[in-house]
């Protein structure tokens, strides 16, 4: 049986105005803590987990992380041989550098977090990078040996047009990625977004206009070869995400979440999640 292994990394250098995950940006003092302390836990109660089949670093912003102390916890974690390792990253917060010393500890599969390739879109979600830092990051995790990468999008934001959300696609097939994640614009109550939405300021997203693009995000991708495997992902023949499946079949999973909070000791509360 499959088993996979998520770790959560809650830290950001920006929060993106749609944003309701566990994430802080202003708690970098607590990343050696966290580490240490996500160690620890891995070496006390991982030890009579199956090997992992899958790892997903996901955040926050994996790649905010030195990359030593992102490879310890992976060094933590039992793998199969074969184990597919993702990482995502933002494209603000990676270089050549980062990537060899993740092809060197294990890491296989890169997630970046795109999200739009036309500025004023990018720029309506509060995101910091541009298309340019984007092409960027894929050519340097292509040099440093990543054959399989993916790229998040978003669609539905205010101002996006119908040619605004092809051209995000396009841009994202030209990066030559293997995977795509097409995800619909959600606003939540407490974000920046939320906040704007509900006082008027802003307008939420037209549910028409979102399932329309997300007709032309299948009628794009499946006409360059990638195949629907999940409601939000697309891949090109045997490019799936492995660590995505073990969700949507009911396989089994350990999850690893924290909080952030002041202690005489490590710094950090880490709660852990286990299930199946």
């Amino acid at each position: 049986m499959p088993f996979g292994v998520y770790v959560h990394i809650p830290f950001c250098a920006h929060r993106c105005d749609y944003c309701d995950f566990a994430t802080w940006t202003d708690r970098e003092h607590l990343v050696d803590a966290y580490v240490d302390a996500c160690v620890r836990e891995l070496e006390q109660t991982y030890r009579d987990a199956p090997a992992a089949s899958s790892v997903f670093f996901g955040g926050g912003t994996p790649s905010l992380l030195p990359p030593g102390q992102l490879t310890r916890i992976l060094d933590a974690i039992g793998r199969e041989p074969d184990a597919e390792v993702t990482v995502e990253c933002n494209p603000d917060s990676v270089d050549a550098q980062k990537f060899d010393a993740y092809r060197a500890a294990g890491v296989n599969r890169l997630s970046f977090g795109v999200q739009s390739m036309v500025p004023h879109v990018l720029q309506a979600l509060g995101r910091t990078h541009d298309p340019a830092n984007v092409e960027r990051a894929v050519e340097l995790a292509r040099a440093a040996g990543f054959e399989r990468c993916s790229v998040d999008l978003i669609y539905g934001t205010a101002g996006e047009s119908t040619d605004d959300w092809r051209q995000s696609l396009e841009g994202a097939l030209a990066l030559g990625v293997e995977h795509v994640s097409a995800y619909a614009l959600t606003i939540e109550a407490g974000t920046p977004l939320g906040r704007d939405v509900a006082a008027g300021r802003a307008v939420a997203p037209d549910d028409d206009d979102q399932a329309d693009k997300y007709l032309i995000a299948d009628e794009v991708l499946s006409a360059h070869g990638y195949e629907w495997y999940e409601i939000s992902n697309w891949a090109r023949p045997g490019e799936s995400c492995r660590h995505n499946e073990l969700y949507w079949t009911s396989a089994s999973w350990w999850g690893k979440c924290s909080r952030a909070k002041r202690t005489a000791g490590a710094g950090v509360w880490v709660l852990m999640a286990l299930a199946s």
